[in-house]
């Protein structure tokens, strides 16, 4: 028996290039999420989870157009957020990137992502399969943790629009790293969101 999680970073909102901070799908994010949902629609899905923010909840919907059986639900603890700060081991190159983020913005992160690891990392007894909608930064600290590598590492973790990371437990077992960011669903053109374009 195993727990699945699957991880999809939203897809691309309305003039997200202008700095929104949220917003509708734009109408290259509908068509990320209407395939997402096609990729997704063979999967025994007992929980559909999302972010509040509105192109978290506008993919979410898509998928549940294609699975009646589930109802998305929308969970604080996926709120975007930054999980922590500059650390002693963080290379000084993202130093920059903290400039604008403040310490309380920090703190709140970091109490956020250790209630969500808490909530969604927790291992369901049976077989479970769960879809958690949510954001880059959050999908990154997912990633990390299961992978156990050092705090900062959530900074070099990046999922595209509508990719699809898989994670998994067996009883007895910690939770594995099965896919990163799979974007097999989606046509080249519709490859976007991530910081540095993937080369092939």
């Amino acid at each position: 028996m195993t727990h699945y999680i699957y991880l999809v970073r939203h897809g691309e909102h309305q003039d997200a290039e202008h700095g929104l901070t949220d917003g509708p799908l734009s109408p290259r994010g509908q068509r990320q999420a209407a395939l997402l949902a096609d990729r997704l629609s063979g999967l025994p899905l007992d929980a559909v989870w999302h972010s509040p923010l509105e192109r978290a909840a506008q993919t979410a919907r898509a998928v549940a157009e294609r699975l009646p059986s589930v109802t998305p639900e929308s969970s604080a603890l996926l709120f975007d957020c930054v999980p922590t700060g500059m650390t002693p081991e963080t290379p000084a190159a993202y130093e920059s990137f903290f400039g604008s983020v403040t310490e309380a913005e920090i703190d709140a992160g970091r109490a956020q992502m250790a209630d969500a690891t808490e909530e969604f990392l927790a291992r369901k007894a049976g077989e479970v399969h769960e879809l958690v909608i949510t954001h880059n930064f959050v999908i990154s600290w997912f990633v990390r943790e299961v992978l156990q590598a050092p705090e900062w590492r959530w900074m070099t973790i990046n999922q595209a629009y509508c990719g699809l990371t898989v994670i998994a437990q067996k009883k007895g077992r910690p939770w594995t790293l099965l896919s990163h960011n799979d974007l097999a669903h989606l046509p080249v053109e519709l490859r976007t969101g991530l910081v540095d374009p993937l080369p092939v």
